[in-house]
């Protein structure tokens, strides 16, 4: 892949497709299901990584297909379907293009990778380099390859996920309309409805990204797609802010009031028809930020159990509980700015009130803010020293050993002091400031990590 044939490959897709199948009245949402690991555990793998075809609907269709290194077939595997764009194929997702294994499935076998070899990837071809699913044939195709992937490799079935760019995009959503049992969630890179839904009535996780200035697939069709899992997952409907042209930002919106394991998030940016923007310029590549969200996005449906004892999982947004009060940690007035203090208040499911942890080694953790970017320091050595979120440094006054005091509650000891963060004066009260004390194991110094 590289940026420049993309969009013009997908400014031709869109002036030449329309919706493949119509919509059908479906039934109420079901529960997540729970992690099952399908006929390929326990056996031998049945498919290698390369290339693959499979007869579907009278046709030969091809895919290409990432085991991780190490594969373990007693170890169910979360999979990533990568679906290409409108003129782009199933090796330019595979190999990442230009950019090579960084941007390959989107940036996000990368970060696989780095978190374990978690993942199989697949990314299958669409007729005609797109995705137009006349008559449903490329949904039945994906029924068709999942099928095989499941016989022939340990996948765990909760843990299906699609995602794509244009067209890409626009089969993704159709994927989720269709298939909402089988897709625990879907990402839309600058979609629209191009490929039909037929369905389209029952809750998926999803999260959509569009351009303000996108002229090939207008950002109105992206609100489209988002709205109607909006009303889905029973979310509260707004308008999320979106930047201002001619900033090079992005804002990430993560919905409130969203049935529980059905999140949806909407991020904007300041730019054009493009699945990867990068801030501060008008240029794309690896770097972007769209990797990290999606990823974030996907790996909070892992199990809860954090691998190896630890209390925390890299990449997960959690929520931090006081145990004395039942309030949340909260960056005070929802503010992006550094020095903005931490306080705990009363839940209102905010992403001022959500928080990832960065591995900084030797057991120890940087507590990043998700609404800004910003992690926790500790303002000194002193016992009574603020909370505040800061440009990420890296310095051993934002580094917090993290350690599990059981029943999903965890203490926080900065490395700088060797104090405990601790809600001042053990104050029940909305507005109550987070500073760092001599470690007493008392409940207002407990905190209780919830998934967000």
């Amino acid at each position: 892949m590289r940026f420049r044939r993309l969009l013009a490959s997908a400014a031709i897709g869109a002036l030449l497709t329309t919706p493949g199948i119509g919509t059908a009245h479906a039934a109420a949402p079901e529960a997540p299901r729970p992690s099952v690991g399908t006929a390929g555990c326990g056996q031998a793998p049945g498919l290698a990584s390369g290339s693959h075809t499979i007869s579907s609907g009278g046709q030969n269709r091809g895919y290409l297909l990432r085991v991780p290194a190490n594969y373990d077939s007693s170890h169910p595997y979360r999979l990533f379907v990568g679906l290409h764009w409108r003129g782009g194929t199933a090796a330019d997702v595979d190999s990442g293009g230009t950019d090579g294994y960084n941007w390959s499935y989107y940036g996000l076998r990368r970060l696989a990778d780095s978190a374990g070899n978690t993942t199989i990837f697949v990314a299958p071809q669409g007729n005609g380099n797109g995705w137009a699913n006349p008559g449903g044939q490329d949904v039945t195709f994906v029924d068709d390859l999942l099928r095989q992937l499941e016989t022939a490799l340990c996948v765990d079935t909760s843990q299906v996920f699609a995602g794509g760019f244009s067209y890409g995009g626009a089969m993704s959503y159709a994927l989720a309309c269709a298939r909402p049992a089988v897709f625990r969630a879907v990402a839309v890179y600058s979609g629209a409805n191009l490929s039909g839904c037929s369905g389209g009535t029952q809750a998926v996780a999803y999260i959509g990204m569009h351009g303000i200035g996108d002229t090939v697939l207008p950002i109105a069709s992206g609100r489209s797609l988002r709205d109607q899992f909006v009303r889905n997952n029973g979310c509260t409907p707004q308008n999320p802010p979106e930047p201002a042209s001619g900033s090079r930002t992005h804002v990430v919106t993560a919905y409130s009031g969203c049935r529980a394991g059905y999140p949806v998030v909407w991020a904007a940016f300041d730019g054009g028809h493009d699945p990867g923007p990068r801030d501060g310029c008008a240029c794309s590549g690896w770097q972007t930020w769209t990797s990290g969200e999606v990823w974030k996005f996907l790996t909070q449906f892992d199990s809860p159990t954090p691998p190896s004892g630890t209390p925390v999982q890299v990449g997960v947004n959690y929520t931090l509980v006081a145990e004395h009060s039942g309030k949340l940690l909260d960056i005070s007035g929802v503010s992006t700015a550094a020095g903005a203090a931490l306080q705990q208040w009363t839940a209102t499911g905010g992403q001022n009130q959500q928080f990832d942890f960065l591995d900084s080694g030797a057991g120890y953790y940087r507590v990043r803010a998700r609404h800004s970017g910003l992690v926790l320091q500790v303002a000194g050595s002193a016992a009574g020293a603020v909370v505040s979120q800061q440009p990420d440094s890296g310095a051993p006054a934002q580094q917090w050993r993290v350690t599990d005091q059981g029943g999903g509650v965890v203490s926080l000891v900065n490395r700088l002091s060797g104090l405990a963060m601790d809600v001042w004066e053990a104050s029940a009260a909305d507005g109550a400031r987070v500073s760092q004390w001599t470690s007493t194991g008392a409940a207002n110094q407990r905190f209780r990590v919830q998934r967000a």
